[in-house]
């Protein structure tokens, strides 16, 4: 366990990072800018997509009121 503790240790003082220097840097820019393609290419697909639907509604059918059978 000791041995762990210390390469532990070592990593910690070896990957030190000050927090005024940290920045999302080339691979953060990139992911949003996928995220972003991707939302306006899924909101131009879908919105193409609606365009096509041609939806009348049709009035439902008023049921036609019974007579009473006669004797």
């Amino acid at each position: 366990m000791s041995s762990l503790a210390a390469a532990h240790s070592t990593a910690t003082v070896l990957l030190a990072l000050d927090d005024n220097k940290v920045t999302p840097g080339i691979l953060g820019f990139v992911v949003f800018a996928a995220l972003g393609i991707g939302t306006w290419w899924i909101l131009k697909a879908m919105n193409r997509s609606l365009g096509k639907v041609d939806f009348v509604e049709e009035p439902e059918a008023q049921p036609q009121p019974k007579t009473p059978p006669k004797p």
